[in-house]
């Protein structure tokens, strides 16, 4: 399928979605929302697919929203439904089956900041920044930043950043837990890939798996978290990938999962 607003690569298990309004330092307007909805779907519906990486092209991850589009001032009603479809894309990205990077360079800001953080990994460049802009334009957080950024850097820090709008760069946010990887902007793309390449190696349904129990975990309680561990790990023992990587540990070579 083509797409206006976005480039998609996909090769040796891993889907790239590349934002691709550099124009606008990929600003997320409706088309792009919408597209990204569609792509995540046709990934997912992809059996060859076990980890998808986004990033943004022209050397910015994503700059939020369009402002231009601000310019005409809107009801309470169209603020409203101009973040309920944003809100589906959050929701998507943060339950999405298959481990995600976040590949950043850049301005990482407003929505696109909160984009990154849908992703359970960020791989940053030392040129990356981020930031909650919104209160720099009038605006109350959105992208599911209050609900994400609290739960990567405490309350306390996610509160200073978000009522100050200030901007911080990648050894900055390396130092909060806000990125798990800072490189050389030239080695962002190889590094990235090769951390992909590492994650698609794994078992496909231990991962799905070991992924729904960790965001579950951050809302619920130790029973319950013991109580999805049994069952998780009842439909793993099961798996033929389970039996693969018993195989290949007594035989001292690589396992080679197929995700059954």
């Amino acid at each position: 399928m083509g797409y206006e607003t976005l480039l998609v690569e996909r090769g040796d298990g891993i889907a790239t979605i590349t934002l691709n309004r550099p124009e606008a330092r990929n600003a997320l307007d409706f088309a792009m929302r919408r597209e990204l909805l569609s792509v995540l779907d046709e990934i997912e519906a992809d059996p060859t697919s076990r980890v998808a990486i986004l990033t943004g092209a022209g050397g910015h991850f994503c700059s939020g929203g369009d402002v231009k589009t601000m310019r005409t001032r809107h009801t309470a009603a169209e603020g409203r439904g101009r973040v309920e479809m944003l809100n589906r894309l959050v929701l998507r990205l943060v339950d999405y089956p298959l481990p995600t990077i976040a590949m950043v360079d850049g301005y990482a800001v407003g929505a696109g900041s909160n984009l990154a953080l849908c992703c359970d990994l960020i791989v940053a460049s030392d040129r990356a920044k981020f930031g909650e802009l919104f209160c720099k334009i009038g605006l109350a957080v959105d992208g599911g930043g209050t609900w994400l950024l609290s739960r990567v850097v405490g309350m306390a820090r996610a509160k200073e950043l978000v009522f100050t709008g200030d901007v911080i760069d990648a050894a900055e946010a390396a130092r909060l837990g806000l990125v798990n990887r800072v490189v050389p902007r030239g080695e962002l793309a190889t590094a990235t890939r090769a951390l992909a390449e590492k994650i698609a190696a794994g078992p496909p349904l231990a991962l799905r798996l070991d992924k729904r129990m960790l965001n579950r975990a951050a809302t619920g309680d130790l029973a319950a978290a013991l109580e999805l561990e049994a069952l998780s790990q009842g439909l793993a023992i099961a798996s033929e990938d389970h039996q693969e990587g018993v195989a290949a540990f007594f035989e001292k070579r690589p396992p080679r999962f197929t995700g059954r």
